[in-house]
């Protein structure tokens, strides 16, 4: 494989570098992801004058990534991805309920829901990798484990929360795998609800699905989603999940009490519920890998040259 690094921070000034490249490499097919990064591939395409067949794939909730604000940024990569839109061969999104609004306010009916490859050989093997967290060698209580950015819509103050009540009935743990700036607000909300030696804020760790395959839940409390790759993760990893039904993503992958369980958003009641569902009814573990079959390599690649005549 020949990697070829452009050299530029920002996305504007890649497109002059990626023109040029586009005229010498002369490649068959462009994969792009990301809007930001969609538009100036599709850019450099149209300029280039590129026979390349192009795959451009959206991967968050359109909602989010373009607020209703006129003449914002956001709003002006919307309008931009929609202009140069129509010189990509395919249009992907990594959810149905990704692709539905962006056929809803884009009127492109082309965009279709592939999947982010998530389930890899490499991947898998992760799984048994060695872990020596104490909470998870012990087994004398269960254990929950979450995952992701610590940001405000990850909804993990609900899941805390969860915790607490869950604790007035039985013992019950949580590790929380991640980083980011409501980490101060999180330690205030252990410390007020006196939880401080059952949750634990692990920060950033080399090797997630070690964790993933050692716990007794995975809990994903996030508002909305695309499509969780973390959730996906865990999965794979035969870790029962628990998740919001959010917009889009858990629901595409979980059938409740046959894959998962699934509980409404921004309610830490249900929450508890729905783990308390999940420790007493765990998910087979050959259940959850046929889950995710649709995220593993060889099915996301076909796909891919599929919608692109390739096969």
């Amino acid at each position: 494989m020949n990697v070829v690094i452009l050299g530029r921070s920002r996305v504007s000034a890649m497109v002059p570098f990626f023109i040029r490249y586009l005229k010498e490499a002369l490649p068959d097919v462009v994969f792009s992801a990301q809007d930001h990064l969609n538009a100036a591939v599709l850019i450099a395409a149209i300029v280039s004058g590129s026979k390349a067949k192009i795959s451009a794939s959206s991967r968050t909730y359109p909602l989010y990534e373009y607020p209703a604000g006129p003449l914002t940024k956001s709003w002006w990569l919307y309008k931009l991805m929609r202009t140069v839109a129509r010189r990509a061969n395919a249009l992907t999104c990594v959810s149905e309920g990704v692709a539905a609004q962006y056929r809803s306010m884009s009127g492109d009916q082309r965009y279709v829901c592939v999947h982010n490859i998530v389930s890899t050989p490499s991947q898998r093997e992760r799984v048994a990798e060695k872990l020596s967290h104490p909470w998870f060698t012990d087994g004398s209580v269960p254990t929950l484990v979450a995952a992701g950015r610590l940001l405000d819509v990850k909804g993990f103050d609900i899941l805390i929360r969860s915790v607490a009540l869950l604790r007035e009935r039985r013992p019950v743990r949580l590790v929380l795998l991640g980083e980011g700036p409501e980490r101060p607000r999180l330690e205030a909300l252990i410390e007020d609800l006196n939880l401080r030696h059952y949750v634990r804020l692990e920060g950033e760790v080399e090797n997630p699905l070690a964790y993933f395959g050692r716990a007794d839940v995975f809990v994903l409390s996030s508002h909305f989603e695309g499509m969780p790759n973390v959730l996906i993760e865990a999965m794979m990893a035969g870790c029962t999940p628990v998740a919001t039904d959010c917009n889009s993503g858990p629901s595409e992958v979980i059938a409740d009490g046959e894959t998962g369980y699934l509980v409404p958003v921004n309610d830490h009641k249900a929450l508890a519920a729905g783990i308390e569902r999940a420790l007493a009814s765990p998910i087979d573990s050959n259940d959850l890998v046929r889950a995710v079959r649709p995220f593993e390599e060889d099915v996301v690649i076909d796909q891919h040259f599929s919608l692109l005549g390739l096969q």
